[in-house]
């Protein structure tokens, strides 16, 4: 390659190793500036299937295939993680509103805490999970089995608990979640071949940064009228964002408890993977004919995604590191 295209191409590369090197500093900067920005949304909003599949592109692009293996040998814990967060989570979320009259009280609220509750992980999971160092390949594959049984358990549980609120095709929204699986799926197998691995691996800085414009993509995508529903209501915003970082820590709270048995290590990411719920191929199922409040909260739920990968570094690495002692002493080397 002549030497004016190399120094071409290495700008960006550089520019996107660099913010590859931030890691969860710059996931939870992305909200931020997504909210300083509004005019943004109205920008990229209509990219944010494309970003969803650049997303689930990078993290098939990148899983370990022996890990992988190895998960599918013992699906036991893959399964009961799928029915938790397909089954248990939305069963639970519907009761909860159903009993304290919320569908009744506020409509719009109820209604986006069970889309969020239905919908399937976020497909930027396992790259935030590889970023604090955990098993990302454990929510992957968790993620792909979740993702292929949404369409029907979201159809259940809309029948169940949202009383003609909402109208979800199980087909269309089956057809969509397939194809965004198969499509990425496809994209990540042919970069893998055409480079390779190990190339890959090496490339992983720069790799990181271009995941983290894609989450600026999607996160500035729907969060153009953040700003504004402060400004007009500012008392009901922070509500709704206090209700957004609640459920998002209860829900990883509660998952790393109840998987702890495996190890908090992988609990935890297990329990980041419940929290993150992808609200995206939500809306896109809905065509984002939904309530200011749905939409106000989808929005909101942003902050508490963003920020949490970057306030539970810390944590991760202190059970990363405790996990591998333990794995050392339980194998002492034979030299």
């Amino acid at each position: 390659m002549p030497s004016g295209l190399r120094t071409l191409f290495a700008i960006p590369v550089r520019g996107l190793t660099w913010l590859g090197s931030q890691g969860t500093r710059a996931v939870a900067a992305v909200v931020f500036i997504a909210l300083a920005v509004p005019p943004l949304g109205a920008l990229l909003r209509p990219y944010v299937t494309e970003a969803i599949l650049g997303l689930l592109c990078i993290s098939f692009m990148r899983v370990d295939l022996a890990a992988l293996y190895s998960h599918l040998r013992r699906p036991a814990l893959v399964a009961t993680a799928t029915a938790w967060t397909t089954i248990g989570v939305p069963l639970i979320v519907g009761l909860i509103a159903h009993v304290t009259g919320l569908t009744d009280r506020a409509p719009g609220l109820s209604l986006a805490l069970m889309l969020q509750s239905m919908a399937s992980p976020m497909m930027a999971a396992p790259a935030l999970a590889a970023l604090m160092g955990l098993d990302a390949t454990l929510v992957l594959v968790t993620l792909v089995t979740a993702t292929a049984v949404v369409p029907f358990t979201a159809s259940l549980f809309a029948s169940l608990f949202l009383n003609g609120m909402l109208s979800i095709s199980p087909l269309t929204l089956g057809l969509k979640l397939l194809g965004i699986l198969a499509v990425s799926l496809l994209a990540a197998t042919t970069i893998r071949w055409l480079f390779g691995a190990d190339a890959i691996q090496r490339h992983k800085p720069p790799i990181d940064g271009f995941n983290i414009i894609i989450l600026f993509i999607f996160a500035s995508a729907i969060m153009g009228d953040v700003a504004h529903d402060f400004v007009a209501d500012p008392g009901f915003a922070i509500g709704i964002a206090a209700l957004a970082f609640a459920v998002y820590f209860t829900l990883l709270a509660v998952t790393t408890l109840l998987f702890r048995r495996i190890g908090y290590e992988r609990a935890l990411a297990l329990g980041l993977m419940v929290s993150q719920r992808n609200l995206g191929l939500m809306l896109a199922a809905t065509a984002g004919a939904l309530p200011p409040t749905t939409w106000l909260y989808f929005a909101l739920t942003q902050f508490p995604i963003h920020l949490a990968p970057y306030m539970l570094t810390p944590i991760a690495r202190r059970l990363t590191a405790r996990a591998d002692a333990t794995s050392a002493v339980a194998t002492p080397g034979t030299g």
